[in-house]
């Protein structure tokens, strides 16, 4: 039987000695600093972060940052003392020091789910075939000349995009404007189907659907498809959107910096 539900708030650290970690908390406060006692907590030599640096309090069903520290916090580029947070908030704790995506979800129940197996756990994991319905897709990777086969394949995939944090059990993953992809991203610079991810050789992949060589890996198209290396920032399209890839299967927004 189903319990009750609860919302648990989820921090994805984005840049920071944290990057590449998302930490998730059903509890009513949430601690952040230096200090060993606190949840999040970072490394004592980090100077800029004080040793009690904020709180996430939880108010019903909201959740208030409260800064406590010498340095400051932001929230979306301006400083605050205190900030009610909602999803898809970008949390800056001292100028230059640590970025975090602030996130929400509702659990059903107390007990773990498969969600939450994807996001406390490596996510990388020995690759099971499925029996795919129709024919491997085939196609030459412009770099090595080598063949590349796009299978079903049982690995996880978590894509963060904005307030959006979806998990996906199974590769490949087709990502466009048109609400029949498996992940669907509304902005002007993605077409009806522009990307695809697919895990071969242990690695995870992305194959450019443009036709435009779009997408691209630190700036340089991928060609037809290119190999995702941990920390890697995956443009899928020079106007963006652009992500973070935080290794074991994990893609998380990146804010690249605005053109001056």
């Amino acid at each position: 039987m189903t319990g009750r539900q609860t919302i648990v708030a989820q921090l994805v650290h984005i840049e920071g000695p944290l990057k590449g970690t998302i930490q998730e908390f059903p509890d009513s406060e949430i601690t952040i600093g230096r200090n060993p006692a606190c949840q999040v907590r970072f490394p004592k030599d980090l100077t800029i972060i004080s040793r009690n640096h904020a709180r996430i309090v939880r108010e019903g069903n909201r959740f208030k940052l409260i800064d406590g520290s010498t340095n400051g916090t932001l929230v979306n580029g301006k400083w605050i003392t205190e900030a009610f947070l909602k999803p898809g908030d970008v949390l800056i704790f001292a100028e230059g020091g640590p970025k975090l995506s602030f996130l929400t979800k509702i659990v059903d129940s107390p007990e773990p789910t498969s969600q939450d197996d994807l996001l406390h756990t490596p996510l990388a994991r020995q690759p099971e075939p499925v029996q795919p319905n129709s024919p491997a897709q085939h196609f030459t990777n412009p770099d090595d000349g080598s063949t590349r086969s796009i299978q079903k394949v049982q690995v996880p995939l978590v894509i963060q995009y904005g307030p959006t944090l979806q998990s996906f059990r199974e590769l490949p993953v087709t990502v466009g404007k048109n609400t029949g992809c498996d992940f669907a991203v509304d902005h002007p610079e993605i077409m009806d189907r522009h990307a695809q991810f697919f895990y071969d050789g242990d690695q995870y992949w992305v194959k450019d659907l443009t036709g435009r060589n779009l997408v691209s890996i630190g700036g340089q198209p991928v060609g037809s498809q290119a190999p995702l290396s941990p920390d890697c920032l995956l443009s899928l399209s020079p106007g963006g959107p652009t992500f973070r890839f935080l290794g074991g299967g994990r893609l998380a927004e990146h804010d690249a910096p605005l053109p001056e």
